[in-house]
């Protein structure tokens, strides 16, 4: 709420003539309802950049799980490949020990 006030001040001076000087004082600017809109849609906008990019992060962990899922899946086969060729292997010298 603003406040506004009216002053009038009567001067007389030594030939007798009177002046009369109006001053209105106010307390503060009234603000536009488009100015509080443009606050409110700024914030919104921020808001919406901030979702938007915290979604995106949580994206980009996501596929880096994923990522080393996929790499320890692979380490795991290879072992198990290097456990065959080993069996293989020993089955091999068993087989050339025997004839």
């Amino acid at each position: 709420m603003v406040m506004t006030e009216e002053r009038i001040t009567e001067t007389t001076d030594s030939a007798g003539n009177t002046h009369t000087t109006h001053t209105v004082v106010s307390d503060g600017a009234n603000r536009s309802s488009g100015t509080n809109w443009a606050i409110i849609l700024l914030v919104l906008v921020v808001a919406i950049v901030g979702i938007f990019f915290l979604s995106q992060m949580n994206n980009a962990e996501v596929a880096k799980d994923n990522a080393i899922a996929g790499a320890a899946d692979q380490v795991g086969n290879a072992a198990g490949q290097v456990g065959e060729a080993a069996q293989n292997a020993g089955n091999a010298v068993e087989d050339a020990v025997a004839n």
